[in-house]
This record gives C-alpha cells, structure tokens and sequence, in this order.
C-alpha cells in the first residue's frame, strides 16, 4: 500500500460522478482542490461530513477550490445520497477501488474486534500542479471542514 506524503505527486484518476459526467485528475489541472474519502454514502459520519462541506462551499468557490467527494458506492447510490441531502459537489465512484488504493486509504479497519477493508476518511489538499499540499488522515468529522477551509485560506 501507498503511504502518500505531502508534497508528493497526486496519484492519477478518473471516476464517474453522481452528476452523469466523469472527473479526473487532468481535469483540475490548474485548480487547487480537495479530494476527500469517506466509507459509505448516507451513513451517520459521512452524511455530516457532506453537509458540512455543501455548507462551507460558498467559502471554497470563492477560493476557486473545488470539492469533490469520493467512495466505492457505485454511481446510482450517490446521486441518491446527493439528492437527499441537495449535494450539488462532484460524488465520485470509485468502485473498481483503484483510486482508494492509489492514495493509500483502502485499510484494514476493525469494529467490534471484527477486522475488515474499508475506506479511512481521509483528506487531500491538492496544488495547481497535482501535488499534495496538505494530508488529513484518519478524520475526525466534527471541525474538520473548517480546519480543511482554513488551510486552503493560508496555503
């Protein structure tokens, strides 16, 4: 597995979203942008963790920084998730797994002393060039967005 570091090269990408189109890492070039992965669409955390960056993207789009959000549900899941929650971000689906893998976040998780693969919520601040700016691992929800919106302020 890739451990990523600041500083570092993007790893290539190209994922379908809810919003019928596709995104890729070319696509942003010239963009700063965040990228970040979280485990399930419309679950508890990872709903919160959406809402607070649809909240805080006024704030980012005067930055110029797209948000784009990405897990393994398949495409149809997300744009149900958009829709209940009026997410109007890119939700990328990373089903086959290789972006989760690429950047390192597809891990061995543990819940109730059962051992799985899951996503780490995790988040990547990336430079016009596709590289890595800033790293937030193993995220914790409540705060995050604005710390995440206050780095992209001071970077």
């Amino acid at each position: 597995m890739t451990q990523l570091t600041e500083g570092a090269k993007a790893p290539d990408f190209n994922m379908p979203t809810q919003l019928n189109n596709s995104i890729s890492l070319a696509s942003l070039q010239g963009k700063k942008f965040i990228l970040y992965f979280y485990p399930k669409a419309d679950t508890s955390g990872c709903t919160k963790e959406a809402c607070a960056f649809e909240e805080n993207l006024a704030a980012l789009n005067d930055l110029n920084i797209p948000v784009i959000g990405v897990s393994k549900d398949p495409v149809k899941k997300l744009q149900a998730f958009a829709n209940k929650y009026n997410l109007t971000f890119p939700l990328a689906s990373d089903e086959g797994g290789s972006v989760t893998e690429n950047y390192g976040v597809w891990v061995e998780k543990s819940m109730y002393g059962r051992k799985y693969m899951g996503i780490e919520r995790t988040t990547f601040l990336i430079d016009e060039q596709g590289k890595i700016l800033k790293i937030w691992p193993k995220v914790k929800v409540t705060g995050h967005v604005e710390e995440v919106l206050q780095a992209a302020k001071t970077i």
